[in-house]
């Protein structure tokens, strides 16, 4: 236990150290070549900034990998390195000239597919959620590739104002973080520690005034990825080790979506109003919830703040729930949820600008946050 510990310090100090460091180099190349991003009218800055902050995740992520070989008792790094250059070639070339939609999710699918043919990763029940148990090896694959491009591309729509994709990262990841801890899953919790503390360095530029970078979809696609990859992982859990733990196997669908809650309700959401609109699910624009936050007068920092404390109220509530209740019940309280939050950005946009109602809730955040 002492080494595992010892480990988990050095793991999150090493990958916090690499990143501190390695961003400013790539700052600086990235400026010298014209490589910065340049704002647009979607943009919430006026000024150009560096992006490709995710070169420093992947070169610091690879590293800790080969650190952490001998907690890898699936020999699963090989897949999961394999995976992670093939995201940042896909990310890179997004920051440099801009991929197609077709191109980048295909990309996501081949490096998905790296991963979950691997013995560690085989889902072949779900335990009784909504009633289904033994499930069929190619509607599982099917499942598993749906749920990864579903997180990738969460994560990186919401990498849209300073602080928030990382601070939302490191809510998941301690949460995965102290779940993988508690079953003794030694190799992921030291995992996700490391992540956390890439994410905590980038964070310090990332909402630096005079160091500001952006991740960029380099760090996006890498960081979504690697959350793809710690949920299939819970999903592929043993029954018996989740019994053991007090967690109800039948609910471990309803883990992941609770931990996610806010990206996956922000993307749903985004895919909806765009629908609604007739507009393709694929044309940004700035109907994100940290939009509408921003445009009721919250700053960057604290719109961030909250949507991941939110994020962390509502994993734990459901988390708690899922305890007690089953799966068919869950889904309804999921569901009630959903309508609540939609229910409150739909009045925040609605609102703006107006003296009423909405305006106390943005009160209130400005003065907790």
């Amino acid at each position: 236990m002492n080494n595992l510990i010892l480990s988990a310090v050095l793991s999150f100090l090493g990958s916090f150290v690499l990143v501190i460091l390695l961003i400013p180099k790539i700052s600086w190349i990235v400026t010298n070549r014209n490589l910065i991003h340049c704002p647009n009218e979607r943009s919430s800055h006026i000024n150009s900034i560096p992006t490709m902050g995710g070169v420093a995740f992947f070169l610091t992520i690879i590293f800790m990998l080969i650190i952490l070989k001998e907690w890898d008792v699936n020999a699963i790094s090989v897949n999961l390195t394999a995976s992670l250059g093939l995201l940042f070639a896909i990310g890179l070339k997004d920051d440099l000239v801009i991929s197609t939609a077709r191109a980048k999710v295909g990309g996501e699918i081949i490096a998905i597919l790296l991963v979950i043919f691997s013995e560690s990763f085989k889902i072949s029940s779900l335990h009784g959620f909504l009633g289904l148990y033994e499930i069929p090896s190619i509607v599982s694959y099917l499942a598993i590739i749906i749920m990864f491009l579903i997180i990738i591309n969460s994560y990186n729509l919401i990498d849209g104002i300073d602080g928030l994709a990382a601070i939302m990262g490191i809510v998941v990841l301690s949460i995965f973080g102290f779940v993988f801890y508690t079953l003794q899953l030694n190799f992921y919790f030291l995992f996700s520690i490391s992540l956390i503390g890439v994410l905590l360095a980038y964070l310090y530029y990332n909402l630096s005034k005079t160091k500001k970078v952006f991740m960029g979809d380099t760090g996006s696609l890498i960081i979504g990825f690697c959350i793809g990859f710690l949920c299939l992982r819970f999903l592929s859990l043993d029954f018996s080790l989740l019994k053991q733990n007090n967690l109800n196997p039948e609910n471990s669908m309803i883990l992941i979506i609770a931990v996610f809650f806010i990206p996956l309700f922000d993307t749903f959401r985004i895919i909806g109003v765009r629908l609604l609109n007739k507009k393709s699910v694929f044309k940004p624009d700035n109907n994100h919830i940290h939009h509408i936050l921003i445009n009721s007068g919250l700053t960057h920092f604290k719109s961030s703040l909250f949507l991941s404390f939110l994020n962390l109220l509502i994993a734990v509530f459901l988390i708690k729930l899922s305890t007690n209740f089953n799966s068919f019940w869950m889904l309804f309280i999921i569901f009630i949820c959903t309508l609540i939050l939609l229910r409150v950005f739909y009045l925040l946009k609605k609102n703006l600008g107006k003296m009423n109602s909405s305006r106390h809730l943005i009160a209130i955040i400005q003065f907790v946050f």
